[in-house]
């Protein structure tokens, strides 16, 4: 018995690994070599490409495609019909055969609906991209994202809260309402234990 659930409309292709609890709904496609973490959610009419990992407790939203050369790390959110890239300057007529840029999106990162990662980026972890933002940097851990092309217009915590410096000094410090503290240095927002 499968430890996982697929919907009868739905394709996987040989050589795929489906984690424990993952549920892959109506009118997917899982190709050739994609791993798939425990307790997963994909959407209606997702596609995940050929060798793509994707982390434990990622949640794709409806109509997004993953393509190789794409990872997503643990507890990813991609809201419906976000778009990735894998090649920077696409021709029909001159293929890259597979030789795709390399996109990475970090641990607790939330991609908004509409928005757009261009290829060969690192998105920061808890980083959070806003609905039909256009990413065309990397971006930092924690950072706020908006507009086209994307810049930052502020920190986020690790649970999503928008956050506010509370210093009224040189010194940045936040304190979000669940209780985690962060520290501005150097351009980075870094986590205070």
């Amino acid at each position: 018995m499968k430890s996982y659930f697929v919907h009868n409309s739905s394709f996987i292709d040989e050589n795929v690994e489906i984690g424990e609890g993952t549920k892959i709904w109506h009118f997917c496609h899982i190709q050739s070599g994609a791993k798939l973490g425990k307790n997963c959610s994909l959407g209606q009419n997702v596609n995940i490409g050929k060798d793509v990992k994707i982390g434990n407790g990622v949640r794709i939203q409806n109509n997004v495609t993953v393509y190789e050369g794409v990872e997503l790390e643990d507890n990813v959110f991609c809201g419906p019909s976000c778009v990735f890239t894998n090649v920077t300057t696409p021709r029909a007529h001159f293929p890259v055969h597979g030789k795709y840029d390399k996109t990475l999106i970090k641990e607790g990162a939330s991609l908004g609906a509409n928005s757009t990662i261009v290829c060969g980026h690192i998105i920061g972890r808890s980083a959070m991209i806003a609905a039909g933002a256009v990413v065309t940097k990397d971006v930092k851990d924690f950072s706020l994202m908006a507009g086209v092309p994307a810049k930052q217009i502020g920190w986020v915590c690790e649970c999503g809260t928008r956050l506010k410096n509370l210093s009224e000094e040189g010194t940045k410090h936040y304190i979000c309402s669940c209780g985690r503290q962060y520290q501005e240095r150097d351009g980075c927002l870094i986590q205070v234990v």
